[in-house]
């Protein structure tokens, strides 16, 4: 295990400033997830880490040795990719040894670790087989275990379920947390997916534009974020942009918000579970414009009237419960002020 610390680390690409000097640190057996939209930096972030691309400025350090333009081959990782990067013509249990092989360790000392990560990874009965044998998960398995081989201080996973369908995405990402968790190998693993960095991590960085806007663990961040991009990012959560009269906000019935940014536009964001049904007296009428069942719940898109406007939202209810709602049904909804995140718009 090692920790890890990034200080003030820049890299750009022409005009493109994809990291600007980014700092972190990395407890030692901690899971980071670096998540963010295409083109924030996260991928430039891990190929720094891996030794692919040096930063124009700034240090990179496992466990206090500087690795900043330290080659690959010489850093103390282990790298899963999304695309398997297996050896073809390798039988599973090659796959995984040929990184001890390399290094030259003994036949016996080979077997003996291969047999104990194809045990950790659930691929004993597959060790035989060729990867064009395998399945996708099996194959993305098969890489996690090689990555392991040589006992690495760090490793870095650059979005490694996201070829995989979603069946089997979630039961790898439960199972790539389960074994981090008993190797307690230092990790980083680059996602866009919310939910997996959420479930994966014990803590998540939020990257825009190659900076960090918000570091926390899933609980926080989910419940707390702290700038409209996190609100924004995490949650699927409601944007609504809002006049702001008299000091607050306002949406007929459904929310009043006394205490806003000192602007003339509020930006406030809400999570679709967060909306509530309520009677006629206490809420807004809201049109249902349509719905989508997804097993527990049932997501409804709404319209909202106000002042002449039109306000959408989606509204996520559990399915049971909700079975007798139609499209062109008229509900009525409310917001409680403790669930809405309000910014400056």
């Amino acid at each position: 295990m090692s920790t890890i610390t990034i200080h003030e680390v820049s890299k750009t690409y022409g005009p493109k400033r994809a990291l600007d000097s980014l700092s972190l640190d990395v407890h030692s057996g901690e899971m980071i997830a670096i998540l963010g939209s295409s083109g924030c930096g996260k991928t430039t972030l891990l190929r720094c880490l891996a030794g692919l691309i040096v930063p124009d400025s700034g240090a990179i350090r496992f466990g206090g040795e500087d690795v900043t333009r330290l080659p690959p081959q010489e850093r103390p990782i282990g790298m899963v990719f999304q695309s398997y990067a297996l050896f073809p013509n390798m039988t599973v249990a090659e796959n995984v040894g040929f990184p001890l092989k390399v290094r030259g360790r003994a036949p016996r000392e080979i077997a003996a670790r291969v047999e104990e990560l194809l045990d950790l990874v659930k691929l004993t009965a597959l060790a035989d087989r060729h990867p064009n044998e395998l399945s996708g998960g099996q194959q993305q398995r098969t890489a996690l275990a090689r990555a392991l081989a040589p006992s690495p201080q760090v490793l870095l996973l650059d979005e490694p379920l996201s070829a995989l369908d979603a069946v089997v995405r979630d039961n790898l990402r439960d199972e790539l947390r389960r074994i981090q968790q008993k190797v307690r190998t230092t990790a980083l693993i680059v996602t866009h997916d919310q939910a997996e960095a959420l479930a994966v991590a014990d803590r998540v960085v939020v990257m825009q534009d190659g900076r960090i806007e918000q570091l926390a663990t899933p609980e926080v961040l989910y419940e707390q974020p702290l700038t409209a991009f996190s609100a924004s990012f995490i949650g699927n959560r409601n944007a609504l942009r809002l006049p702001v009269v008299e000091g607050g906000v306002r949406l007929g019935k459904a929310l009043t918000l006394e205490t806003v940014p000192a602007a003339t536009t509020a930006a406030l964001f809400v999570r679709p579970e967060d909306v509530r049904r309520v009677g006629a007296e206490h809420g807004e009428p809201a049109y249902v414009e349509s719905r989508m069942f997804q097993g527990q719940t049932t997501r409804f898109y709404l319209q909202l009237q106000r002042e002449g406007e039109i306000v959408h939202l989606r509204a996520d209810w559990p399915a049971r419960e909700v079975a007798d709602i139609r499209v062109g049904d008229t509900v009525h909804v409310a917001l409680t002020p403790e669930d809405v995140h309000v910014f400056e718009a």
